[in-house]
């Protein structure tokens, strides 16, 4: 590629300056791509090549689940564990109880591995829940929720009507007509689905990869109603964004107990964690990570719950821990943060970090961190809805004499 010339090298150095030179060259370099979902991702040649590299494990990765398919029975993962009554426990019932514990644990396994782009539809809605929840309304639940609402305004439908144009620009299908109406409609639907949060800035990212991913508007409003309704801390995207707040607390108590020294540094220089975990938590990483990482952190997040969000978010912090412990102004430290996310093609380096360096956390041990943030968050938001209301009195009350 770079010429294959053989020349007498005299000098025992030259071999390195060469390959430095080539590795240089190779860096400065600046090409346009698509990755596995369409987006145009601007890299060098080195990206290129994850890329393609990435494209041949997820290859792979369907190999393995489609022989377990051929093994155990098609949608094996789909079907429920066993119920083992207490009041009659036998022999028979405990193997069977084992035997679903075992493959729970190599679904675990298997999933955090990648679930391959054409399995993701089904197995997303199963683990997550949203097949479950889809079947306790009839099944027209989607269509009639969009006739009932065609043609109401409200601020939520005002909201996302000027997001729309906003949400990956220059996506081949979702920044057309099309992919706008489609986005529209299952955003839309939520949000008089549920009032109490209706439209959030963010949700529109969410919902737009949910909608490459699962093919159809109504599977992608599912999986919108299970994130918000099931997997994620309640109020996350409410109009005070309370849970988000809560969440970003509760990600600065972990970083101080995970990354102590990395932590103290940056206090000392003024950093706050919401600079950057505040889209990490409403996008979900969508606007941060790589497409298919985004979406290997999701095949997690739908199984194993939020508590995905906070490995992940540690794992960036602890994979630039020496670097970010050499700056010295914010700036510096939110530049590193966002070019490392930006540039993650490879799911597996975020990932081994995030679940094999930094250590487990339970979902109990997470809760027990948010009911202790809770109050100091609710009372800071209160705080600052009495400043505005106060501000806007004074605007509103006649100028005082001087």
């Amino acid at each position: 590629m770079f010429g294959t010339q053989s020349r007498e090298i005299s000098h025992e150095f030259q071999p390195q300056v060469f390959k430095t030179s080539i590795q240089t060259r190779r860096a400065n370099i600046t090409v346009k791509f698509q990755d596995l979902y369409g987006f145009t991702v601007e890299g060098n040649v080195d990206d290129v090549n994850i890329l393609n590299e990435l494209r041949e494990k997820v290859r792979q990765q369907g190999r393995v689940w489609w022989a377990l398919e051929a093994s155990k029975g098609a949608n094996w993962y789909l079907q429920p564990p066993p119920a083992v009554s207490t009041s009659k426990i036998s022999v028979g019932s405990l193997k069977s109880s084992a035997l679903a514990v075992a493959n729970t644990i190599a679904l675990k396994k298997l999933i955090r591995n990648g679930i391959p782009p054409l399995l993701r539809p089904k197995v997303w809605l199963s683990i997550s829940g949203a097949a479950k929840k889809k079947s306790t309304v009839p099944e027209s639940y989607y269509v009639d929720l969009l006739k009932a609402v065609e043609g109401k305004v409200t601020p939520a439908t005002k909201q996302i009507d000027q997001d729309l144009p906003r949400t990956f620009p220059g996506h081949p299908w979702l920044d057309t007509m099309e992919g706008h109406a489609s986005l529209r409609r299952v955003l839309v639907a939520y949000s008089f689905r549920d009032c109490h949060v209706g439209y959030c800035q963010g949700l529109n990212y969410v919902a737009a990869l949910l909608l490459l991913v699962m093919k159809t508007e109504e599977d992608a409003f599912w999986m919108l109603a299970v994130l918000l309704e099931n997997v994620l801390v309640n109020d996350c995207y409410t109009d005070n964004l309370s849970g988000c707040h809560v969440e970003q607390r509760v990600f600065k108590d972990l970083l101080a107990k995970k990354c102590p020294m990395l932590y103290n540094h940056l206090e000392s220089i003024g950093f706050d964690v919401s600079l950057v975990a505040t889209e990490w938590f409403l996008c979900l990483f969508s606007k941060s990570l790589p497409s298919e990482t985004t979406l290997r952190v999701w095949d997690v997040l739908f199984n194993e719950g939020a508590k995905v969000l906070f490995h992940v978010a540690l794992a960036i912090f602890r994979m630039k821990e020496m670097e970010l412990l050499m700056t010295q102004h914010v700036g510096d430290v939110i530049s590193i943060i966002q070019r490392t996310t930006h540039h993650l093609y490879e799911p597996e380096d975020l990932l081994t970090v995030a679940f094999d360096k930094v250590s487990s956390m339970t979902e109990n041990t997470i809760t027990k961190q948010r009911k202790k943030q809770e109050p100091a968050v609710m009372a800071e938001l209160d705080q600052r809805l009495k400043r505005l209301n106060s501000m806007k009195l004074d605007e509103g009350s006649p100028e005082s004499p001087r």
